[in-house]
């Protein structure tokens, strides 16, 4: 059995706004070096899971362990001191300001009391190419210029800056087409290459087959499941979304890390055809 730690576990996760409860005793692990990714429909708890792991909202209850030390997070400062990095949906990207601005916002590089613009153009340009991003134009050019894979791709790259551990993605295909998905998908590959733990949040079970190491599946805000993603199918997965659990498979919800992908080149749409279930 593998001794790894993962850079998350939560456990016994509960929160309510006000009478509602949204969490009930949620467990969640994200391993370093692997794709996590997060399913489940809409009002499942996604969004409020990747909050309170992101200090966006506390806890009302539960144990929060960051590499097997129990932590408390009550800001998203304190999540990012910790390298725990959140590209939400809507990017955040600021159309006016070129890719280094929007990379270096909020924590530019200073030499005295002047921007070093030659040094934070160096590293964002080292950055992209250390993720294999190449962008067609120069690193000074607008954002609003560029695609939507290129817009997901620069929010990622800032997102990965720092020294960061964890790396959660909202929905980042969703608005993509074909190729650029692929390239996203690719990107997001390379970061567990790189060692980091990525939490993917998705409704596209193609791209969660195609990328993801193990599977998280919410239902009214519990955990059904935690599995890893080559023992279970496309329609298992659907099940466990839709119904909470699966006829066909018996919901685990720890499972230990194991079987990572390559970096190599991703089919789109690439599902396994069957797949025993787990003892």
């Amino acid at each position: 059995m593998s001794t790894v730690t993962p850079v998350l576990d939560l456990r016994g996760v509960h929160k309510s706004f006000g009478p509602v409860a949204v969490l009930h005793d949620v467990d969640f692990v994200a391993y370093p070096g692997e794709v996590t990714a997060l399913v489940g429909d809409n009002g499942a708890g996604k969004t409020t899971l990747v909050k309170c792991i992101a200090g966006i909202v506390r806890l009302d209850r539960g144990q929060y362990l960051f590499e097997g030390r129990p932590v408390r997070i009550t800001t998203p400062r304190e999540a990012s001191a910790l390298g725990i990095e959140v590209v939400h949906q809507d990017l955040a990207l600021c159309d006016n300001l070129d890719i280094v601005q929007n990379m270096f916002l909020g924590r530019e590089r200073r030499r005295g009391m002047v921007l070093d613009e030659a040094e934070m153009e160096e590293v964002a340009a080292d950055i992209l190419a250390g993720l294999s991003v190449r962008m067609s134009g120069s690193v000074r050019q607008p954002v609003w210029a560029l695609s939507g894979g290129q817009r997901q791709t620069v929010a990622i790259a800032r997102a990965v800056l720092g020294d960061s551990k964890v790396v959660i993605l909202d929905e980042p295909s969703s608005a993509l087409g074909v190729t650029q998905t692929r390239q996203v998908l690719e990107l997001v590959r390379r970061l567990a290459d790189r060692g980091m733990a990525v939490v993917l949040i998705s409704h596209n079970m193609n791209d969660v087959f195609a990328v993801s190491d193990r599977i998280a599946a919410l239902y009214l805000g519990r955990m059904v499941a935690q599995v890893r993603t080559a023992d279970v199918t496309h329609a298992q997965v659907v099940e466990l979304i839709t119904a909470g659990r699966s006829e066909t498979l018996e919901a685990r919800r720890d499972g230990r890390p194991g079987g990572r992908r390559s970096a190599g080149p991703l089919r789109a749409g690439a599902v396994p055809e069957a797949a025993e279930p787990p003892a």
